[in-house]
């Protein structure tokens, strides 16, 4: 089922703006009938999108069949709960494990495992902690690739021919973080602890220790949407091109529910789903080329309070 729930904005066809400078293209790239696009290869970029593994609220969620278990008791404050900025749980570990050897034997860039230059990471725990036990111990930040001793998994002919392979840095960004507020699970530790925990974790782009973006109202549907393109863009404007993000289910929900419309059935039920603990979905990011250039500034907190949006049932286990 299509989990797209956002309005359609149509455009007629004299508000269309080009896609690529001066190449004459528009948004709706080749003939419509030619079931095809065509790309620039140096206009894209893979882009590996992975959802936490199970946390300790996932596991709550489901033994109670509600999300009433993830709300903030009355008189105390969130932080104090639990299921605050929740942590995975072992079968999450297990998860995480069993895609880190999924990953050492998946054929990618020519090599018989699928390596990452650049892993993002939403700042909870949960995601932090999934992104280790994928990825392993990052490159410390500061520390050029040709510094780093990382080999290729030891189960590949690459490790046996003494392939050295540096590990990937580890990019904190609060952009790609779950819809916060209301659920305690979605708001974050201070960075101070985060960053004593996750060593070698570059958090330095993140502008507040305190989680100034939790409150008690659920981020609104617009905005969560409106942050996940700006994540898009921060994504395009990035050098590398092997990109992991690891994040959260409705985040992706968000970003994704906004594209597809023009891709066959299966394929836009598969991009738009629901997406399960420890999921990776690959997709290829292309830039138009008309945000190429443009300042990205960080995430900020909004000026308003966030809008309480009421899910449907669907919704209910998707932190």
């Amino acid at each position: 089922m299509s989990t797209n729930f956002l309005k359609k904005n149509f455009i007629k066809e004299s508000e269309l703006k080009p896609a690529m400078q001066g190449d004459g293209f528009e948004f709706s790239l080749g003939a419509p009938e030619s079931g095809f696009s065509v790309f620039l290869a140096d206009r894209t970029k893979k882009v590996h999108f992975i959802r936490h593994a199970e946390g300790t609220h996932n596991a709550a969620t489901t033994e109670s069949g509600t999300n009433h278990c993830l709300l903030r008791e009355k008189g105390s404050e969130a932080k104090d709960h639990p299921l605050y900025d929740a942590r995975l749980t072992p079968k999450g570990i297990r998860q995480a494990d069993q895609l880190r050897e999924y990953l050492s034997t998946r054929p990618s860039g020519g090599r018989s495992f699928t390596a990452f230059d650049l892993v993002v990471v939403s700042p909870l725990t949960r995601t932090c902690e999934t992104a280790l036990h994928i990825f392993g111990t990052p490159r410390a930040p500061g520390i050029p690739a040709f510094l780093d001793a990382g080999m290729a998994p030891s189960n590949t002919p690459e490790f046996q021919a003494g392939l050295k392979v540096p590990a990937p840095r580890f990019l904190v960004r609060e952009e790609c973080r779950e819809r916060w507020g209301h659920y305690v699970c979605d708001g974050r530790r201070n960075i101070k602890d985060l960053s004593a925990e996750f060593e070698n974790f570059d958090f330095s782009q993140l502008l507040t220790d305190q989680d100034v973006f939790y409150s008690d109202d659920r981020e609104s549907d617009e905005h969560c949407c409106e942050r996940a393109l700006k994540f898009l863009e921060w994504l395009n404007a990035r050098p590398e091109k092997c990109i992991a993000v690891v994040t959260h289910s409705s985040f992706l929900r968000h970003l994704f529910g906004q594209f597809g419309d023009n891709l066959h059935g299966p394929d836009m039920d598969t991009l738009q789903r629901m997406a399960g603990n420890c999921e990776l979905r690959s997709v290829v990011l292309c830039s138009h080329g008309n945000k190429d250039g443009k300042s990205i500034e960080p995430l900020r907190p909004p000026t308003v309070a966030p809008s309480t949006v009421v899910l449907n049932e669907m919704d209910f286990f998707d932190p």
